[in-house]
């Protein structure tokens, strides 16, 4: 491919950079909603923290495949990742918080997810005999 074709390709239109802009914003603010650093989500995407930084001042383009596993991550729908009005997007509704804190639990290495459900155990069981 010849340079000016791959400049061509490469090359944002207006819509594309303030679309791009506006994830890369979404993202920031769900990662540090999550507590997490650049260097902790690009490690969890298998990028670097440059590459992950250019995502999201919107100079690069999110990969399209990025967006359902970022999405899993946050424990947020695609449509609010990417900044789709909830009025344009067919919500059914926001998840329900439990539902939230267990998808991110599944992100979790065995051993805490292990600990969390012997926690969550011992708190059914102790409800039970109340």
């Amino acid at each position: 491919m010849s340079s000016t074709l791959a400049h061509y390709l490469d090359k944002m239109t207006q819509n594309d950079t303030d679309f791009f802009k506006q994830l890369g914003g979404n993202i920031a603010r769900f990662r540090k909603a999550q507590g997490m650093t650049q260097v902790q989500l690009a490690n969890y995407l298998e990028i670097s923290q440059q590459h992950m930084a250019s995502f999201e001042k919107g100079i690069r383009k999110v990969p399209s495949s990025m967006l359902p596993q970022l999405a899993l991550l946050f424990g947020i729908s695609i449509e609010e990742l990417i900044g789709v009005p909830e009025s344009a997007a067919k919500k059914r509704g926001p998840t329900p918080k439990l539902q939230q804190q267990m998808e991110r639990i599944t992100q979790l290495p065995r051993t805490k997810q292990k600990f969390v459900m012997e926690m969550l155990d011992t708190v059914i069981q102790q409800s039970a005999t109340h």
